[in-house]
């Protein structure tokens, strides 16, 4: 068992009642969650089974299924219920949707789907084939926060004439008030597609589960009865259909365990509420103020930061750490001389403290400023054992995820249709890839007949293909060959249909890419043996993944693979970004939550930057200040923050002003430096 300090063994002591455990960064909350689960067990004599323990990503969930297994046994380490929300949710849902009209083989919708979606419905509703609809992102975003908290929803700033390019830009009353109502009667036709389609997206993973709990007392009263002890990850991040959710499920025992730091939600943008941390009902409060990471001056340097915000729980972190170095500033007079005095700082590091390249990360508010730092890395000069090198490896943590890929895509999309024919996304995907003769005209009439007798998608093409005497008016509109490419396609997925019914997954699987020669047509997309070779690993890897499934799930089905596909997009055997590398990690503030580097350069710390001027009139000072102080504590040795008096802005070169958030760090935990040569550090 692991040693733990007071306060960290208080919390692991505080078994029973609502329990609020602040969680400061570095201060061990994995370990405490772990050792609170083996307490219960061994202490308190809980069933494995009745502790449920929620957290937002797999990993997460994972690790802390193998740390109990080390300590106790994989035996009862697999019967304690660890998933992130949306894996509970789902769960739940494939059980016990048919009480809401479903059928428990829905598909799992995820954003791309959800917007061609909302592209569509926004297409009809404004009665208008051809409109474009550039601030089409602006009205999912509404939909979700409809969506996630309904009884909260304001009305949205995008209007009327954003959606129709051209229009004039006037913002008024009325404008704001219909895109209100649209954005409320988009919602209800949204939820009737979906539910048409049988198919559910990841915010209707936890709305419709509410909706079970709330119209079936008999399922909320088997359910509370088997999760007596409850427990809840990274709680400040929480949205307010999470919250229902916990509540709902702990009312019964009011065993409620909540870990966090409210001084860590960052993620309001995307619908956390920090409220929900701040005023969570408890009868024990624990704080974890030990910070195991970062030097003092680090930590002191972040807590004299977020002690500016006065929405948050008291705490300090306090550190028995050695003094360590100040914090290094840099200002440059350019964004490029500033990314070559980092880049310099970085081979100094390297040769003079020490440090792998993987021990280093730049870090930045957003995307759009890796650029710079990626050239000055790549143009790097630096001596090594006598010999002159040129180039510093790096890594970003970012990138286009696997199942993003388009060829990922198309073949999940033919799985999706499989498992759900009433899958029309999926399927209008899918029906002339590769091409089997299917127009955009023929798609154009079979959807409008689709629309406009209320037939499923699927059904209109397999009563074509079978010349059902209903379908005769229609079919006589369709070339010859759109007919052969129907009965085609509909002959190939009753095939898979009863193949992957009846037979093994992997098999079916490469019976079904050999039948639609998939291998070759992806390969003649791309005119390099490079990239023929790199999408056909892709695709190995899905018949890879799959076998792994089907040997991890011996009963596992098409419809199960693909929806923990979607469920776990990080997963390191379909990303191979995940795996890491020798080189200097470059990411943004948001991804680096979680993680720790022995040196830490943030940069660009500049208004407008940091805080971010759209995100303060989004969410606010407070959570800008926040990701600032999250950026601050990845750092675990050497921390240096970096600025240019001048940075490009709409194509225009401005002069920029340090943040206000550097001038509420101390002078005594600062050290100016030059941008011309290097600054040593002492430690």
């Amino acid at each position: 068992m692991v040693m733990l300090n007071d306060k960290q063994q208080e919390a692991v002591n505080s078994a029973r009642g609502r329990v609020l455990v602040l969680a400061g960064a570095g201060s061990g909350k994995t370990r405490v969650l772990i050792s609170r689960i083996i307490h219960l067990i061994n202490h308190h004599k809980v069933a494995p089974e009745n502790i449920l323990g929620l957290t937002f990503t797999n990993k997460a969930a994972g690790e802390m299924r193998e740390r109990i297994a080390r300590e106790l046994s994989p035996k009862v380490s697999s019967k304690v219920h660890l998933l992130t929300f949306h894996s509970f949710c789902y769960q739940i849902l494939r059980k016990e949707i048919h009480r809401l009209g479903y059928t428990n083989s829905f598909s799992l919708y995820d954003e791309k789907d959800i917007k061609r979606l909302v592209e569509n419905l926004t297409r009809q509703k404004l009665d208008h084939d051809a409109v474009e609809l550039p601030s089409i992102q602006s009205t999912i975003e509404h939909l979700h926060a409809l969506k996630m908290n309904p009884d909260h929803f304001t009305t949205p700033k995008a209007k009327k004439n954003r959606l129709v390019k051209g229009a004039k830009s006037e913002e008024t009353e009325e404008t704001q008030t219909w895109h209100a109502s649209f954005v409320k009667e988009l919602s209800s036709e949204l939820k009737s597609s979906l539910k048409a389609y049988n198919a559910v997206d990841f915010d209707g993973l936890l709305t419709l589960t509410i909706d079970l709990l709330e119209q079936f007392p008999d399922l909320l009263e088997k359910y509370q009865k088997v999760y007596q002890y409850i427990m809840i990850d990274e709680y400040q991040d929480t949205n307010h259909t999470q919250l229902r959710l916990a509540e709902l499920l702990a009312a019964k025992h009011d065993n409620l365990c909540v870990v966090g730091d409210d001084d860590q939600s960052i993620y309001g943008w995307r619908g956390s509420d920090v409220k929900n941390i701040l005023n969570f009902q408890h009868h024990t409060i624990v704080k974890l103020e030990q910070n195991y990471r970062s030097t003092h001056q680090i930590l002191e340097a972040a807590n004299k930061v977020i002690l500016n915000n006065n929405e948050r729980h008291d705490k300090q972190l306090w550190t028995t750490t050695k003094q360590g170095d100040k914090l290094h500033i840099v200002a440059a007079p350019t964004e490029k001389e500033e990314a070559r005095a980092i880049a310099e700082q970085i081979v100094y590091l390297k040769l003079e403290k020490g440090l792998a390249w993987s021990d280093i990360a730049i870090l930045y508010r957003s995307n759009t400023l890796s650029r710079t730092f990626e050239m000055a890395l790549l143009e790097a000069h630096w001596q090594e054992g006598g010999l002159f090198r040129r180039g510093i490896p790096y890594q970003i943590i970012a990138g286009t995820e696997f199942l993003e890929r388009a060829e990922i895509k198309d073949l999940l999309a033919y799985l999706r249709v499989i498992a759900n024919p009433q899958d029309q996304e999926a399927l209008l995907r899918i029906i002339n890839y590769p091409r089997r003769g299917i127009s955009s005209k023929t798609l154009e009439i079979v959807t409008q007949y689709n629309r406009e007798n209320d037939v499923i998608l699927y059904e209109v093409l397999d009563g074509i293909a079978s010349c059902r005497r209903e379908y005769h008016d229609l079919i006589a509109q369709l070339t010859s060959t759109a007919q052969k490419g129907i009965v085609s396609f509909i002959d190939m997925m009753s095939e898979a249909k009863h193949r992957f019914a009846s037979r093994g997954l992997h098999a079916s699987l490469e019976w079904l890419i050999e039948e639609m020669n998939y291998v070759e047509t992806v390969k003649n997309e791309v005119k390099s043996e490079k990239g023929k070779q790199f999408k056909g690993e892709n695709i190995q890897a899905v018949a890879d993944m799959v076998k792994e499934y089907e040997i991890a799930t011996p009963d596992g089905t098409i419809e199960g693979f693909v929806t923990e596909s979607l469920l776990d997009q990080q997963r390191t055997s379909m990303n191979k970004a995940s795996k890491k590398t020798e080189g200097v990690n470059l990411l943004t503030f948001h991804s680096s939550k979680g993680l720790e580097f022995k040196a830490c350069f943030l940069v660009a710390i500049e208004d407008h930057i940091i805080p971010h001027e759209k995100s303060l009139q989004e969410t606010g000072v407070e959570e800008e200040r926040r990701l600032f102080y999250v950026a601050l504590t990845r750092a675990q040795k050497y921390l240096t923050l970096s600025m240019s008096k001048k940075r490009m802005r709409m194509g225009k070169e401005v002069i920029t002003n340090p943040s206000r958030f550097l001038f509420e760090i101390p002078q005594e935990f600062i050290q100016p430096c030059s941008y011309r040569k290097v600054e040593p550090f002492l430690y």
